[in-house]
């Protein structure tokens, strides 16, 4: 089960299921038919436009964000599937800061399931800067089914890891 490494801190159980789906090739196939298209947000402006309407919808007292964009630079392969960056700065006698949200450009060609669970994530990390409950609990307020596009996105990055294809490129 060493190649199951997005899954490493699932049950034996659930590995398992997951290799037998690998083992007969039938992993991308599951994830097409529980998502039938990616979205249609490909551009920064519509990325940002996109995180923009969740804040507002859930986080409005909240510190505004600054920038949203796709990142070239972050890899999977660093445990990043998107970053939040907040910059202190010294403008006068007050302290402000920048909040800037970066998603992997692989995102691009995904379900917006996968894409607001992201942003989700990054949003939350705002108001919780630990991964700890009051953390996932604010997830799960913000998309209810956090924690299964959570899974599918590891099922999809494992995927990827074996050489599949990209599902919905």
């Amino acid at each position: 089960m060493s190649h199951l490494k997005y899954l490493s801190a699932y049950s034996e159980q659930t590995q398992q299921q997951v290799a037998q789906l690998i083992a007969k090739n039938q992993l991308g196939e599951v994830l097409l038919k529980r998502y039938s298209k990616p979205h249609d947000l490909r551009t920064d402006r519509a990325l940002y436009q996109y995180v923009q309407e969740l804040k507002t919808e859930f986080l409005r007292n909240a510190e505004p964000i600054n920038k949203v964009e796709y990142d070239s630079k972050i890899h999977v392969i660093n445990h990043a599937l998107g970053l939040h960056t907040s910059i202190s700065r010294v403008q006068g006698g007050k302290l402000k800061a920048k909040h800037e949200i970066r998603v992997a450009t692989m995102f691009k060609e995904v379900p917006l399931e996968f894409l607001r669970m992201i942003a989700v994530h990054e949003l939350a990390h705002i108001k919780e800067k630990q991964h700890d409950k009051s953390f996932y609990k604010l997830c799960t307020y913000m998309e209810p089914n956090y924690h299964q596009y959570e899974f599918d996105l590891r099922l999809y990055l494992t995927s990827l890891d074996i050489g599949g294809d990209r599902l919905w490129a």
